[in-house]
């Protein structure tokens, strides 16, 4: 067992903490106060970098690496913060990995080098007014029309929303009750009967759009459809990977909040000397450390250990314990930043209390931190436990 990261890796990990240090901050920040997205040049240059493909399929401009990579270049993007990471979170380890995954050879061909090359975007499209974590009530309903499938229903909470390209869309394929009818069918923005609710305004996020999306009649063509009827447990396989990606992004808010506190409290004085010399200081930041490094190896171990399962993707065990955790951690570690910096932690220049908005996010994103749990103690077990009942 060997805690090293390669030299490969390595050199990986430099180039991004290089790139989002010398590239990123003045973005991050403008993005915050404006709350937009990632603009298409900042974009292109994620691209042409190969931010976007780092374990997407060589054979469609992508790095080929592994898992791991691709959490070692999120985590640096998202210590500069959330919202400029998002891009490379969802092409990494989102719904572009469903795609690549479940998708056709022709669909492949087509949105991947987009992605890859910062070109095009793409979300999930899955939960409703009344289906989030009983996602099998979904009601959006895509009908068989013979040559197309024709798409009506209302979308909740869709991150990037407005700003994607494209979406893969949870819907229902057939009559089938519960996860028996749900399939999912990739959706053009560009599509007519495609529209937008207006930008959430949320508590954090600010530079990630949330936007409700309504189809209307929309005509998606067979060759879009990702997964048939009956494929919702295809999807929900995926979600390993999403569940490391979302930790990551917790993780790295905590690693940056932990750097930003270590230097203050060398450099801010009391009493005639650095703070960091008061015992109560040294307690929270010793805490702040364990549980950023800890947070660490969970995320890594499940992106490590991915290679050697059958279809090449975390554990609903080591995943869920991954995101759980980091999500527990991040929301504690940007607090106690924000209480060793005092009146500068509360301050907006300085980004910490961003941190802590930010933060409170993940625990919500892509399964609670309480339905984590339920995995967990589910896997532990050896059988599903079933809520309706």
């Amino acid at each position: 067992m060997d805690f090293r990261l390669t030299e490969q890796q390595r050199e990986l990990q430099d180039a991004a903490r290089t790139f989002a240090r010398k590239e990123l901050p003045d973005l991050a920040r403008e993005m915050e106060e404006k709350d937009f997205s990632v603009p298409a040049d900042m974009m292109r240059r994620y691209g042409e970098m190969g931010f976007l493909g780092v374990n997407l399929p060589e054979e469609y401009g992508g790095l080929g690496l592994g898992h791991l990579e691709a959490l070692l270049v999120l985590e640096q993007f998202a210590m500069i913060s959330n919202a400029v990471a998002f891009p490379v979170f969802e092409a990494l380890v989102g719904p572009v990995r469903t795609l690549e995954r479940f998708g056709s050879d022709a669909i492949k061909a087509k949105v991947i080098p987009q992605v890859v090359s910062g070109e095009a975007t793409v979300a999930v499209s899955m939960s409703e007014p009344d289906a989030g974590t009983a996602l099998t009530d979904l009601t959006t309903r895509a009908s068989d029309e013979g040559t197309h499938y024709l798409l009506d229903g209302n979308k909740r909470w869709t991150s990037g929303a407005g700003h994607a390209r494209y979406y893969v869309v949870y819907t229902r394929l057939s009559d089938a009750p519960g996860a028996k009818g749900i399939g999912a069918l990739l959706v053009d923005k560009e599509m007519e009967g495609v529209s937008f609710g207006k930008r959430e305004q949320l508590m954090g996020f600010r530079g990630i759009e949330t936007r409700d999306i309504t189809f209307d009649g929309v005509e998606v063509p067979k060759e879009n459809e990702i997964v048939p009827a009956g494929g919702f447990g295809k999807l929900m396989s995926a979600f390993g990977l999403e569940r490391c990606g979302n930790a990551t992004q917790s993780l790295g808010l905590a690693a940056a909040a932990l750097e930003q506190a270590t230097e203050y409290v060398q450099e801010r004085e009391a009493f005639g000397k650095p703070i960091v010399d008061f015992q109560a200081v040294q307690m929270r930041l010793a805490e702040m450390a364990m549980q950023v490094e800890a947070s660490r190896l969970l995320i890594y171990r499940a992106a490590a250990n991915a290679e050697h399962n059958p279809d090449g993707l975390p554990s609903v065990y080591e995943s869920s314990t991954a995101k759980c955790f980091a999500n527990d951690i991040v929301r504690s570690v940007t607090a106690n930043g924000m209480q060793v910096m005092g009146g500068y932690g509360y301050h907006k220049e300085y980004g910490m209390e961003q941190r802590v908005r930010d933060g409170f996010a993940w625990g919500i994103a892509g399964g609670t931190t309480d339905v984590q749990k339920t995995n967990i103690a589910a896997a532990i077990v050896g059988r599903r436990f079933d809520q309706r009942r």
